[in-house]
């Protein structure tokens, strides 16, 4: 079903399955004798959304073999270097001393359970109700216990964030590590706009922003039906067309340099070498471009 302005989701539907769908790959790195990733949680959510695919890749049992598009290996590194890229930043954060954090679009993300977080350390998540009510109740099911005092905020994004957040605790006088994955391609231009204006109004000097950066060529929709086709070969129903909003829209680099923000960009060749693997396939690269990772502290 195509987007609307005020349409809603749990994890087993619309922009939710996607974030299932991550957490399954997250599950599948994350298994063998020398994982790339750990993420020992994931496995757990993913069965109980219940959707048969993701619990079939989520266990290894998707044979993607040497698929032409995305094999099992270029699966594994792509969600390695996603995974470290904002878990490094959040520890990173941490190590300089900030000691608030938050987590936007949330979905099955566990960094509020699996990182070793400072003492003292807040970390708030941001998503629809029935995705933070499901999330917590299925990890309090599984005994997981935060690494932090996690504070779960039931808003959408679309809505009037800041005032839900503000009145979870959140202090907007203290710096702030704040986490966007997989979310800006999810939301209208004009949303993804006011989102960045928000987190800059919230934030205190020398807060840290960190997101992906999205290549022209990636906003043309080719990446999400090619991903779509890829998904259908396995057996997943999931129509990223129909979820991403494609076309022109202000670069979030952009639009937080114009206030005030010092942004970094580090594309997905130099993501991957820093991991010790080589870049993406040129068929992969011609589909998005110069996309890779953003990180910006609020000067």
């Amino acid at each position: 079903m195509a987007r609307s302005e005020s349409d809603t989701w749990d994890l087993a539907s619309s922009v939710g399955a996607t974030a299932t769908s991550v957490a399954a790959s997250r599950a599948f790195a994350a298994r063998g004798p020398d994982p790339l990733i750990d993420d020992p949680y994931a496995a757990a959510l993913v069965e109980a959304v219940g959707l048969p695919h993701f619990i079939r890749v989520a266990n290894g049992e998707v044979d993607f073999g040497d698929d032409p598009l995305f094999g099992a290996s270029q699966m594994r590194e792509h969600i390695a270097v996603r995974t470290r890229f904002f878990d490094d930043f959040f520890t990173a954060a941490a190590g300089a001393g900030i000691s608030q954090a938050v987590i936007l679009a949330s979905g099955l993300d566990t960094r509020a359970y699996r990182l070793s977080w400072p003492d003292g350390a807040v970390v708030f998540e941001i998503d629809q109700p029935r995705v933070i009510e499901f999330k917590t109740r299925v990890l309090a099911e599984v005994g997981a216990n935060p690494a932090a005092d996690r504070r779960a905020v039931g808003v959408d994004l679309r809505e009037d964030w800041p005032k839900a957040l503000s009145d979870g605790g959140f202090d907007p006088t203290v710096r702030t590590a704040w986490i966007a994955e997989g979310l800006l391609i999810y939301l209208p231009p004009h949303a993804q706009d006011r989102l960045l204006d928000g987190i800059t109004a919230l934030s205190a000097a020398g807060s840290r922003l960190a997101t992906e950066h999205m290549d022209a060529k990636a906003l043309t929709g080719d990446w999400a039906k090619a991903m779509t086709e890829r998904g259908r070969r396995h057996g997943s129903d999931i129509d990223l067309t129909e979820l991403f909003y494609t076309g022109p829209r202000t670069s979030a680099a952009d639009r937080l340099r114009a206030q005030g923000w010092q942004v970094t960009v580090t594309p997905n060749t130099d993501a991957y070498r820093a991991n010790g693997f080589e870049p993406p396939a040129d068929h992969v690269m011609a589909m998005v471009g110069d996309s890779g990772y953003l990180s910006a502290e609020l000067g």
